[in-house]
């Protein structure tokens, strides 16, 4: 039991840097893929959203032919800066973010989409910067749409397993997360831990999606038409 709370505090730690990396980029790509026409535009969206489909294990992969020592950013990152990314929490949070960010971007996306651009215009024409556009008109009409998709982001980069035990390993009290420490806990037949672990992340997960039902758009619109 001594294993719970190093593993809960380092799924916590890799969850919430995962899915702060994963609303920074998951917003801009979102905005420049729901405002702005480009050629590839929606092979791009078919990328993004790619982790959302592929196995975590072959996005693992994927992840140490690039960041390995052997890559090509992993060997630039060694050689030049001394960072070593395999077997550490940065590596695992790597691999978290890549996993859940569709569930930020594809959420982001939509959210955006569904603002008015007649109001971002009018905004535009009352002299207000690109920015101020941004800040004060288009993410306060969006922020429910992107939030719900951060909340089940967080929940699923807490829950992460193939790709991060590819890329992280399993190193208690450095890389162990809830989900890795569940899988050895029934490899050793420690069903009392099991039990335990499944517990903690079933309630995590449970609480999580029933706030990011709450603040999802379509229940927002349901409950002011019930009004």
């Amino acid at each position: 039991m001594d294993a719970i709370p190093s593993a809960l505090l380092i799924s916590l730690k890799v969850a919430f840097w995962a899915t702060a990396i994963d609303l920074v980029l998951g917003v801009a790509v979102a905005w420049l893929l729901a405002r702005k026409r480009f050629i590839g535009r929606e092979l791009l969206d078919t990328l993004l959203t790619l982790p959302m489909v592929l196995p975590p294990t072959v996005l693992g992969y994927y992840l140490l032919v690039l960041v390995g020592r052997n890559g090509w950013l992993g060997g630039w990152l060694q050689s030049q800066w001394g960072i070593n990314l395999i077997f550490s929490w940065q590596g695992a949070v790597l691999a978290a973010a890549v996993v859940a960010f569709p569930l930020v971007f594809k959420p982001a996306r939509a959210a955006f989409e569904m603002v008015d651009t007649q109001l971002e215009g009018a905004a535009t024409v009352l002299g207000v910067s690109a920015i101020g556009v941004f800040c004060r008109v288009t993410l306060p009409l969006a922020w429910r749409g992107i939030m719900a998709g951060v909340l089940l982001a967080f929940a699923r980069a807490l829950g992460e397993f193939g790709a991060t035990l590819m890329v992280a390993g399993s190193i208690p009290g450095k890389t162990q997360t809830l989900s890795i420490a569940v899988y050895e806990a029934v490899q050793a037949g420690q069903d009392a831990l099991a039990n335990t672990l499944v517990a903690i992340i079933s309630v995590c997960c449970i609480a999580i999606l029933l706030t990011a039902t709450w603040l999802s758009p379509g229940h927002s619109a349901r409950r002011m038409g019930a009004a």
